[in-house]
């Protein structure tokens, strides 16, 4: 971009300055804008007016930034700073954070920015409406810790955490206890290598005294910055983790279980799925009773069935005494595989041809009727489709074979493996030129004698489920 800026502060030729200019209102002149804001016309008149220039220029910036021609959008912004001086109070307002946002994303992505080019435009940016320091002081340390400059990035936030403003100070607490957040944060991130190196010392080494409390020292200070922030309602997930963690080497697990608590069920925070899944964690490292893991993961499963402990969880409830949890199992196993992230998890589908086989043999018709009705109209196209089985045979045999077993249990209209076959599954042996999968013989194979033990049960489940 230097290159560029020569171009723009260089005294203008006498053809130049026979050309109509436009000004930036910085003393320099961009010959080139002019052609282009000249193209802008309302009415069948030219827009020539500032505001309409400015807009004029927002689009053409709009529109590189699209494009990501990252030379061009640096070009049209040197213009577009003209906009400070505009003489409509709510554009003025508003012009210093549309500039930052613009400004920082050209100059994050231009192949000739710097961290020294970067660093020169948020400082004069902070200083440009100070409703706007605290905001960009944290995403200025962001961009500092991108690119692993964590002491200016410290440097920079201990800057941000001091700032007052009268009146702005109270209304910006939020912001403010953010910054502080990511600043314990990066004292966390150094506690965290002095713990490394602590495991590394003996206990009886006077390094490893001296490595102890200068981590009790960060921890303190790191505690103090993030405790403030978690009270605040919402997703807070890397800052709670560094806190419970560093909580729990100092043995404090009572707090460390009343801030997992609290941040997962607590109505004032909004919903998060990480929340249970790191109260779910801490519990399973603190042997907790299996209700009070069943609990968790229940929550879990209602707001992403398809979770990948909604497994975990499959197996804690198949293993209890409850028929309720049982029942639950089979619901959790259906769950999975509802969502096409899971098509392809052999796992679910092993869980779920050997759940179904149990739950039919314990005479459990029920539960398998009641997951399946509400599944019987699209299931087989979105996982048992002739494409999904030649698919599934090329890439992982094994995986066919489970879905296989779980078509034959659920889409049969008779007694017979071959008649599953002929049901749902002919056509793919009719396909000339295609490997030979008889589902029939797959199905006998695997089951053995079982199928003729529970085949008043698939009778029972194929009439319900076929009318």
């Amino acid at each position: 971009m230097s290159d560029f800026s020569e171009e723009l502060i260089r005294p203008t030729t006498e053809d130049e300055q026979a050309e109509p200019c436009v000004s930036s209102g910085t003393g320099m002149y961009f010959p080139w804008l002019q052609k282009r804001i000249e193209t802008v016309a309302t009415g069948g008149k030219q827009e020539k007016d500032f505001g309409q220039t400015t807009s004029a220029c927002f689009g053409f910036i709009r529109e590189a930034l699209l494009k990501h021609q990252w030379q061009k959008a640096a070009e049209y912004m040197c213009s577009y700073l003209q906009i400070l001086e505009d003489s409509d109070s709510n554009k003025r307002q508003l012009a210093p954070e549309i500039i930052w946002r613009l400004g920082s994303e050209i100059l994050y992505y231009h192949p000739n920015s710097s961290v020294e080019t970067f660093n020169t435009f948020a400082d004069r940016m902070k200083n440009i409406g100070v409703m706007n320091y605290l905001k960009i002081s944290l995403q200025h340390a962001l961009y500092l810790l991108h690119h692993g400059l964590l002491e200016d990035a410290n440097r920079n936030l201990s800057q941000a955490e001091t700032w007052r403003y009268g009146e702005k100070s109270s209304s910006q607490e939020v912001l403010i206890n953010l910054i502080q957040a990511y600043k314990g944060l990066l004292q966390y991130y150094t506690w965290s290598k002095k713990k490394t190196e602590l495991s590394q010392l003996d206990e009886d080494d006077y390094a490893y005294n001296s490595a102890s409390q200068t981590m009790l020292s960060h921890s303190w200070k790191t505690s103090i910055n993030l405790c403030a922030l978690i009270q605040i309602p919402g997703v807070w997930d890397p800052f709670v983790k560094s806190y419970v963690e560093m909580l729990e080497f100092y043995g404090d697990r009572e707090g460390a279980r009343e801030v997992l608590t609290n941040y997962a069920y607590d109505e004032k925070f909004p919903s998060n799925p990480n929340a249970h899944v790191y109260l779910y964690s801490f519990l399973k490292r603190e042997k907790a009773p299996r209700e009070k893991l069943l609990s968790v993961l229940k929550i879990l499963f209602q707001i992403v069935p398809s979770h990948k402990l909604m497994l975990e969880f499959h197996r804690l409830l198949r293993k209890s005494e409850k028929e309720e949890h049982r029942k639950l199992a089979l619901e959790v196993l259906f769950g999975v595989l509802d969502f096409a992230g899971c098509t392809r998890n052999i796992t679910a589908w092993k869980y779920l041809a050997k759940y179904l086989r149990q739950t039919l043999m314990g005479s459990h018709l029920a539960w398998v009727q009641e997951q399946w009705n509400s599944r019987k109209n699209w299931w087989p196209g979105f996982h048992f489709s002739y494409f999904w089985a030649k698919n599934d045979w090329k890439d992982d045999k094994a995986l066919a074979c489970e879905k296989a077993l779980v078509a034959g249990m659920l889409l049969g209209k008779s007694c017979s493996p071959g008649a599953t076959e002929e049901a749902q599954w002919g056509r793919f042996a009719q396909k000339p030129k295609q490997p030979s999968w008889n589902i029939g013989r797959v199905f006998v194979t695997r089951c053995g004698s079982w199928w003729s033990n529970c085949s008043s049960e698939l009778c029972g489940l194929e009439h319900a489920c076929w009318p």
